[in-house]
């Protein structure tokens, strides 16, 4: 008896070792599991190392009754030492075109974690990804500091049911930023 103990103790010790920890994760409770549009998830993150890219993640976690095969969502983002938001409108695939849900299921519950591309050559778009301009992901995170991230879902629909929590999670990336480097030019006619 001991022996098994020990042995799914050792099991379960290997296998958290595999999950790597994210940077950041946060998830909000919708009331009444019914997202309103006038619920808006606030996200503050501290980013202090901007030599490296981040991995963005989008949770939703809905029931087999959601209406749609999709979310629309706006994010806003205040960047440090601003004052006012930038919104970036996008869609969250949900279900495949034959109607079946993406995300990890349990019984009634699905979760959808959806990573938005950081650059279109090097990852290839599919249902897993969401992609919005790689301008407005290089200017995320491009300087140290407490950012804020702003969820609105943006449905035709004042009130989304079947919606039971949203959230965010960061991951830093393995892969460096490129660093940008100045290169003189040779005056001419000298």
């Amino acid at each position: 008896m001991t022996r098994i103990i020990i042995s799914c103790y050792l099991l379960l010790t290997l296998l958290s070792g595999c999950v790597s920890s994210p940077y950041y994760q946060k998830s909000f409770n919708i009331p009444n599991n019914k997202w309103a549009q006038d619920f808006k998830p606030n996200f503050i993150v501290d980013i202090d190392d901007t030599s490296v890219h981040y991995n963005i993640h989008f949770i939703i976690r809905h029931t087999n009754l959601y209406a749609y095969s999709n979310i629309w969502l706006w994010v806003s983002v205040k960047q440090p030492g601003e004052t006012t938001f930038t919104r970036t409108r996008i869609e969250i695939p949900l279900a495949n075109l034959q109607g079946r849900w993406l995300g990890e299921g349990m019984g009634e519950i699905y979760e959808q974690r959806r990573m938005i591309v950081l650059n279109h050559n090097e990852i290839p778009v599919t249902d897993a990804l969401i992609s919005i301009s790689e301008e407005s992901i290089n200017q995320l995170f491009s300087k140290k500091g407490r950012y804020e991230i702003r969820l609105e879902q943006n449905m035709r629909e004042q009130s989304l049911a079947d919606v039971l929590h949203i959230g965010i999670r960061i991951e830093k990336s393995s892969k460096k930023k490129a660093s940008t480097i100045s290169v003189s030019q040779p005056k001419s006619g000298s």
